[in-house]
């Protein structure tokens, strides 16, 4: 894959948008269908420009007058806003206090530095594939509890294009709602709580709620393979004693007696939890410090304020990353155990393929359309895939439509 310079942004974000970026299923996602009228035209876009240069409020009639700004100030960033009581681009001519947003997907932001606790192969901004892991986690728990406990269908979730992952949920009732309401749902998606300088951020209770239990259940399946052999979080004394700091103390001296006497992170886990799973059998006073740990090193870590302000931005799905140069492409649930952050492409590569593939098919060009010629640009690189599961997912969301719209033209029938 060839290298990535910052520098060279100015010359491949023109092509990026002319040849690359995926307008037409872009615009038909955020137009919902037009089932609202100027839905679009309220919607806020933010762009991040040159040097750092941060403009807001930006609002677009259609989505090709959207396309049309993109191609001529080629932003480096992206982010969407909410949909607005008024034209966001005429928010100074709005007398004070009456402009204000109306809806916004529900979004979640989800960032590797918020784990810098509890992983020891990166930190900040540095991502590996071992840590990858925690984001195929919190992608896997959060979207269980979105569409089994919380009934929602329509979830479009979205690498950054560095280090973290990004859910949009789109269904209609969602969209309207308060910010209360999406702080509550937060507040049910969290376990992990405390500052950074508390030392045991789960306590549970019986009884266990069962999103606990499934969200542990979710997390069995990659703790051993993540945090005991790639984290190695029993390996050594000096690390087994943060683990033990958050078992109770009537089993903790048995467990530091037990541990040196086992060979690795795996053999003194099945000390420990099989020790607590003595306590739950008798059912006097169980003990789930196994639980707490697992959810403690593995659980999702959500950002409040991105998800219960409904004005508040979040950066765009297909939008460059300034500092990485990968595109910030949607992820495919079927294959999310497989993704590689380091495989997405970045720009440069992109420009690259274009460049590849344009000298063996010059020909055919002629005499065929703009919108034609650039649908096939992108087919031709290994940007492809991510349109199409984006496409699949506005497709998904205008045939729940259709259906919509069907059984209410059946319910008027009736009467």
């Amino acid at each position: 894959m060839a290298p990535f310079e910052p520098a060279a942004l100015p010359e491949l974000l023109p092509v990026f948008y002319r040849r690359l970026f995926p307008h037409g299923p872009y615009g038909r996602w955020l137009g919902y269908g037009g089932v609202v009228k100027n839905y679009f035209q309220l919607r806020e876009f933010s762009f991040t420009l040159r040097d750092d240069v941060y403009v807001r409020f930006q609002s677009f009639s259609s989505p090709q007058e959207l396309e049309r700004e993109l191609q001529k100030i080629n932003p480096y960033k992206i982010d969407i806003g909410a949909v607005y009581s008024h034209r966001p681009n005429q928010h100074n001519t709005v007398r004070p206090g009456a402009f204000q947003p109306q809806e916004k997907e529900l979004v979640f932001d989800i960032d590797m530095t918020d784990y810098d606790d509890v992983r020891t192969c990166c930190s900040s901004a540095d991502i590996c594939s071992k840590c990858w892991t925690l984001m195929t986690i919190a992608v896997r728990v959060i979207d269980r509890a979105l569409t089994e406990d919380l009934g929602m269908r329509h979830r479009l979730w979205v690498y950054s294009g560095r280090r973290g992952v990004h859910c949009w949920v789109c269904d209609d009732a969602v969209r309207k709602w308060s910010p209360a309401l999406r702080a509550a749902t937060v507040e049910y998606l969290t376990l992990v709580k405390g500052r950074a300088d508390t030392v045991k951020k789960v306590n549970l209770s019986y009884p266990v709620h069962p999103f606990i239990r499934r969200s542990v259940a979710v997390v069995e399946k990659y703790f051993e393979e993540y945090a005991l052999v790639g984290q190695d979080i029993l390996g050594s004394p000096e690390s087994w004693d943060k683990v033990l700091a958050l078992v109770p103390e009537e089993h903790r001296e048995a467990l530091q007696g037990e541990f040196p006497r086992r060979k690795d992170s795996v053999q003194r886990w099945e000390v420990l939890r099989g020790r607590m799973e003595r306590t739950r059998g008798r059912g006097a006073a169980p003990c789930y410090a196994d639980w707490e740990i697992m959810l403690q090193f593995c659980f999702p870590r959500l950002d409040i304020n991105v998800s219960k302000g409904v004005g508040h931005l979040l950066k765009s799905p297909f939008s460059v990353h300034p500092k990485t140069g990968r595109i910030s492409v949607p992820l495919d649930l079927q294959t999310l155990d497989q993704f590689d952050p380091f495989a997405v492409p970045t720009i440069t590569s992109l420009c690259h393929e274009l460049d590849t593939a344009g000298s063996d098919g010059e020909q055919e060009d002629v005499g065929e359309t703009e919108p034609k010629r650039r649908a096939r640009d992108y087919k031709r690189t290994s940007l492809a895939p991510y349109v199409r599961v984006f496409e699949q997912f506005v497709e998904g969301m205008e045939s729940a439509r259709r259906g919509e719209r069907l059984r209410r033209s059946d319910i008027q029938g009736d009467f």
